[in-house]
Order: C-alpha cells, then structure tokens, then sequence
C-alpha cells in the first residue's frame, strides 16, 4: 500500500500519467547540485515539500537508468514506476554528512529496484548469479558493438568477460521471455493462423512411438529374469554373443538361443 501512494505522488508530481512517450521529458526539471543539498537539508529539517521537489527535480535520473534495461520485454511504463520507488527509498536514505552527490547513491538504489522487478516478476525463476551474468553480457556485448561497430558473437562476448560460453548462452537464454506455442507466427486475410505449435516439429515422440513403447515395455515384462539380461547386454550395452556368453556363464550358442527365443515371444506379444 505504501508504494502504491508512493508512485501516485510521483505520477502528481509530473501532472499526468506515467507514460514516457507520453511526456515531454525536455521539460523535467534539473537540479543543480546545490539546489539538491538545500532541498537535502530542508527535508531532514521536516519539509515535506522539499521531498516533492528533490523526487521531480531528479526523474531524468530514472530516465537515464532504465535505459540500461531497454529490450527485455518489460514495458517502459513500469520500469519507470519501480525505478521512481528506487529514487524515493534514495532521497529517504541519503545521508548528507557523507559528503557524496544524491545521484552517486540514487542510482545503484533505482538500478537495484528494477533488478529486483525483473527477478520477482519474471515467468520462469533464475537465479540472481545467472541473471546477473546475462546483465553483465548485455552490457558487453553493447560496449563492444561500440568499440567494433558490429554485433558480437557468444565467443567474443564470453572471451571480454572470461567466462565460458557455455555460461555465457545458459545465461542469456535464462533471461529471455517465454514464448507461448500458440504464439501466432504468420496469418494471412485468407488461410488460417500459423502458431509456433505449427511449426515445432517431434517425430520421435509422436502418440504412435509412445504405444510401442509402452507395447514393447509390456512384452519384455513377460520375459523371465535371464532372457531380459541377456537382452540387456546385447541390445543396450552393445555387447557380442561370445562376450554375453563369459560374463553370465553359458555357451555363444546357448545364448543366441535365448536371444532368438526371447525376441520372438517379444514379436508375438506384439
């Protein structure tokens, strides 16, 4: 309830709704920072106004900072909103005997607010290390593009962090929203929807493989304890007759009997 009242003193702060297309950002105050450490010390003196001022007069802040979190599919609205609860938790903590500027402590608390969102409110949890590295790797990837005018690959990106790829890629995909299989792909005014459903594809798993199998598991549980061994051996471990036959001590030819006598009952069963 507290944020909530929180971010509706910001959204009258700015007369109208957060909606930064919206909103003419050119106009929204500056302080310089002695007007800062005056409003500063007007609201530890106990003027609530000074507070409304200091949260206006430094939204350019949060403009600046969520930025960073461009392109990972949470609309600007609400990365604007918990980046303004980050901004209010700043100007409430700040100390001024510290001798440091608000924005030095405003913007790791804004950064921190959003980073905290994104993980809370994120469809498939991650843990904070992972995402942590995916950030990090934006962030390269973004100053390399710079530094070399074009996209990097996974191995430079993985190379300017020294970090493996492969954490690397598991940490990128583990940020990335999760797509819906009926997620439509292509429509036309003429045909119907293609969803990507349509186009993911499993021929091994298909409803006509898994009544073989569950076939072929009922067959094999009529086998007694040896023929199922030898099976075993031979078809998953991959091993010869003769070697079949030293490990369970019988005869090549007492066990290609078996084998054959075995798979036939199996085909039957079938």
């Amino acid at each position: 309830m507290i944020i909530v009242l929180l971010l509706w003193e910001v959204l009258h702060l700015i007369h109208g709704k957060v909606e930064i297309c919206g909103v003419n950002t050119s106009k929204l105050k500056v302080l310089s920072s002695n007007e800062t450490y005056e409003l500063l010390k007007k609201y530890r003196a106990g003027d609530v106004s000074a507070r409304d001022e200091l949260i206006s007069g430094n939204l350019r802040l949060v403009l600046s900072v969520i930025q960073r979190f461009a392109n990972r599919g949470e609309a600007v609205d609400d990365l604007f909103q918990v980046g303004c609860v980050g901004l209010i938790k700043a100007i409430d903590n700040f100390d001024i005997t510290l001798g440091l500027r608000l924005s030095t402590y405003a913007v790791p608390m804004v950064i921190g607010e959003i980073r905290r969102y994104l993980r809370d409110n994120s469809a498939i949890r991650v843990s904070r290390s992972m995402r942590d590295t995916a950030y990090r790797a934006l962030q390269t990837k973004e100053r390399l593009m710079n530094e070399t005018q074009r996209e990097p690959s996974v191995d430079e990106i993985a190379k300017a962090m020294d970090m493996k790829r492969e954490d690397i890629v598991f940490a990128l995909d583990g940020i990335m929203e999760p797509v819906s299989l009926y997620e439509p792909v292509y429509s036309d005014s003429g045909g119907d929807t293609i969803c990507v459903m349509d186009q993911v594809g499993d021929n091994k798993n298909t409803d006509e493989n898994w009544l073989e199998r569950i076939a072929l598991k009922e067959a094999i549980s009529h086998l007694n304890e040896r023929e199922r061994h030898i099976l075993s051996l031979r078809f998953f471990d991959g091993k010869t007759q003769t070697e079949v036959a030293g490990e369970i001590g019988i005869s090549q030819a007492q066990v290609s009997r078996l084998e054959k006598s075995a798979i036939d009952r199996i085909k039957k069963q079938l």
